[in-house]
């Protein structure tokens, strides 16, 4: 029975230690993803801002605005290797009333990415608005344990992936970050036909190049890759061909994520956090440790248990006739 018994622990042992290298090494993965079922909402707000109102076809100055992103996972578009997102951007003049403000106006997109490095796929129904474009880089997200890189992601504006360059360590809300930045210099993305009179031409339209100058800043969790915090400083401007000047500011301020969104991010990061370290770490070493008992628990037995058969054989021999 003994011997029994340790063969049993000794198997059990040696099963335990093959789970702890398969939780160390393959399960990561396979269950370390973003996930399909996304469900997210976050709010960016910015003060002192300039807009052009396509009611009145006026400049607006000094507003308040605020834009509510909401994204959620498309779990039928995705598969094991790929999500696909939906987000919704709606944003709001806010100066005079907070609930919900004046909708100044809404944007869509549809993103397909991997599911561990969040590298964009062009599959799956993606776009921006209505129109079908060539994406590249990084979407919604930075890889999982995210580097000290630079990183190019896809900028919704210019149709084109842009570089974000690492820029150091540092903390949001006490908890440690990497800090991306995004340097866009008076780049021409479309043009705009409108009314002469709007620009001070004497034409009755003239269409004009519209360009974006950016200097966007991403806060990083480097284990989910999650942006944490956004500040997104931005002019758009339509530029007069013939004098080489600005003709009229179409949006010029800076966005920057509330606390509640902050704080909203940082919750769901702590949690993925908690999750992969079951999977990297707290799984293997448990599996590890008990997988190591159970084997030097039944190597002993089996060890004990030949030695007691051995004293037994012993204690059995005849004893010679002299």
């Amino acid at each position: 029975m003994r011997r029994g018994l340790g063969v049993t622990l000794t198997g059990l042992g040696a099963f335990f230690i093959v789970l702890a290298v398969l939780f160390r090494f393959y399960l990561p993965g396979q269950v370390i993803k973003f996930p399909l079922n996304e469900y997210s909402v976050s709010t960016v707000i910015g003060h002192n801002l300039t807009y052009l109102s396509t009611s009145t076809g006026q400049e607006v100055t000094g507003a308040t605005v605020r834009a509510v992103s909401t994204v959620q996972g498309d779990v039928a578009s995705g598969s094991s290797s790929t999500a696909v997102w939906h987000q919704v951007v709606a944003t709001f003049d806010i100066t005079t009333s907070d609930n919900p403000g004046v909708l100044l106006g809404y944007s869509t997109q549809v993103q397909a990415f991997n599911r561990r490095t969040g590298v964009l796929e062009n599959c799956c129904g993606s776009e921006i608005g209505k129109k079908k474009v060539h994406e590249s880089g990084q979407g919604f997200l930075f890889p999982l344990n995210t580097q000290k890189q630079t990183y190019e992601v896809f900028n919704t504006t210019l149709d084109k992936a842009v570089p974000y360059h690492y820029e150091g360590s540092t903390t949001v809300s006490g908890e440690s970050v990497y800090k991306f930045t995004e340097v866009i210099n008076n780049q021409q993305f479309a043009t705009q036909t409108l009314p002469g009179s709007l620009v001070g031409i004497k034409q009755t339209s003239v269409t004009l190049p519209e360009f974006l100058t950016a200097t966007d800043t991403f806060y990083v969790d480097p284990i989910t890759g999650t942006p944490v915090k956004a500040v997104e400083d931005e002019r758009i401007t339509l530029e007069n061909p013939t004098t080489g000047t600005t003709a009229l500011v179409l949006d010029a301020g800076t966005l920057t994520s509330t606390q509640q969104s902050i704080n909203s991010a940082i919750r769901t990061a702590n949690s993925a956090h908690l999750e992969i370290s079951l999977v990297q770490t707290i799984g293997p070493l448990v599996a590890g440790l008990v997988g190591l008992i159970l084997l030097i628990f039944g190597v002993l037995l089996v060890m004990s248990a030949a030695d007691a058969e051995d004293y037994y054989e012993d204690e059995e021999e005849p004893v010679g006739v002299a």
